[in-house]
């Protein structure tokens, strides 16, 4: 699998993330990885959604494990 450089930005912290893909569909880009963040609040087990980090980006948590972060692409 190869992990593609993405314009989201150091403030996601995604140099961290393990394994990353970007997917881009249009004038939209959705990028997929483990969600490594501490996460100091009870979360559904199955889907939880939450506004980005930054303006216009939506964050989808699948299974507490797989982080979608769906935004306009750049």
């Amino acid at each position: 699998m190869t992990t593609l450089n993405s314009g989201f930005g150091s403030r996601f912290g995604l140099e961290y993330a393990p394994t990353s893909f970007l997917v881009r569909m249009g004038k939209r880009e959705m990028l997929v990885c483990r969600d490594f963040r501490k996460r100091y609040y009870a979360v559904n087990p199955l889907i939880e959604c939450d506004t980005g980090i930054e303006p216009g980006h939506v964050e989808v948590l699948l299974m507490r494990r797989w982080l979608l972060i769906l935004s306009k692409a750049h």
